[in-house]
């Protein structure tokens, strides 16, 4: 088989894989159809569709924003690798999809260039789908087909089934959280009286596959090594300064990741032998700064230090541990310095201007605490 016709086909399997993935995510999400079911069927899979196919949409126009500006500038690079996910509770179906430069970027301008022609097109086809999600919402009383439990209340029902008392011991509730531009489509955009309580978005596919690509684009921004907002801010202020603002910024991604990740004190505490377990996790993170042993776990212990401090003088405050794997993956494979690039020439305005545009579309993409989710326990007798 030719090899090109190969690559093809493994890029083309790769994306049938991940719709098929992201389709049965979709089913579990919106209707609580698992493939594990018994009796699980084809009209159950196509349920999965309005979300897979808006997902996968924005996903696709990001990777495709990159790879036409890389052809653009004769630089080689791969078609998008999806990466999917097995079916698994509570999955998304995918980690994404990526690109691979095969030759060199030689100057700072192709780098921006490269870096942010990805993350703008999947937030323009991301507003497009919340759009469509917010405008087309269907009456409050469509949430009745997925809770009948809830009809009894009427739609005072948050009033009522959010409590252990209500909701059966081991019933997962997924709430979903606010980032500015959510908060901007649900005041200015949607009819107030059918926006979905934030406990139930999951079930309207439209709107959680748009929250999840905004998710993924905020990631994708942070100002960090050769993630795309690192590739934009290093185009915005050079190497140097480059390389002071990702550290920040990764160790306070870090902080606040962990914050309250670790129970230090109470009946509930964790077991000591975790402590050292987390601080070498924080070391290992660390590691993506570049300095020497000695100052990573002195860093280490800093985070660690300030981390328990703060646990002790504002119980029960939170972080978000989900993202906790996000840091690890650029501590430790991303990296979080940006390469300088063999031409520095400077920006043109409209670069810069692009740019800070960007930067403000991370801000009101980034979600602190985008998921959580609270497993019921039975009510003490």
């Amino acid at each position: 088989m030719d090899l090109s016709l190969r690559k093809v086909l493994i890029h083309c399997g790769l994306f049938f894989l991940t719709f098929i993935t992201t389709t049965l995510a979709g089913a579990e999400w919106v209707h609580g159809k698992s493939v594990f079911m018994a009796g699980y069927s084809w009209a159950d899979f196509l349920s999965g569709m309005p979300y897979s196919v808006p997902f996968l949409l924005i996903l696709t126009v990001h990777e495709f924003g990159h790879y036409f500006t890389a052809i653009h500038y004769k630089v080689k690079t791969t078609l998008p690798y999806y990466i999917p996910l097995p079916p698994l509770p509570l999955m998304f179906g995918t980690l994404g999809a990526l690109i691979r430069l095969k030759s060199p970027v030689h100057s700072k301008q192709q780098n921006f260039d490269i870096g942010i022609a990805g993350p703008l097109a999947g937030f323009v086809a991301a507003i497009g789908v919340l759009i469509y999600g917010f405008v087309t919402l269907p009456p409050p009383e469509y949430i009745f087909q997925f809770h009948p439990d809830y009809e009894q209340y009427g739609l005072a029902y948050a009033n009522f089934v959010y409590t252990p008392e209500h909701l059966k011991e081991g019933t997962v509730d997924v709430v979903v959280g606010k980032n500015l531009l959510f908060l901007f489509f649900e005041n200015f955009v949607a009819d107030p009286a059918r926006v979905p309580n934030p406990h139930e978005i999951i079930h309207y596919p439209y709107l959680f596959a748009g929250f999840l690509s905004l998710v993924f684009t905020s990631i994708n921004l942070l100002p960090i090594g050769q993630l795309d907002g690192g590739h934009v801010v290093y185009g915005l202020i050079g190497y140097r300064r480059h390389r002071i603002v990702a550290s920040v910024v990764f160790v306070c991604f870090l902080f606040y990741a962990g914050l309250g990740y670790l129970t230090f004190f109470g009946s509930g505490h964790d077991e000591l032998w975790v402590f050292p377990l987390y601080v070498g996790f924080l070391f290992f993170c660390l590691k993506g700064l570049g300095r020497p042993w000695q100052d990573t776990l002195m860093y280490a212990m800093a985070i660690f230090t300030l981390q328990f401090l703060l646990a002790w003088l504002i119980p029960g405050i939170k972080g978000y541990p989900g993202w906790l794997l996000f840091a690890f993956l650029i501590g430790r494979f991303v990296g979080i310095t940006h390469p300088p690039s063999p031409i520095e020439e400077p920006l043109t305005e409209g670069r810069k201007i692009l740019g800070w545009i960007a930067l403000i579309v991370f801000i009101i993409c980034f979600t602190p605490d985008p998921i959580q989710m609270i497993v019921f326990s039975a009510p003490a007798p």
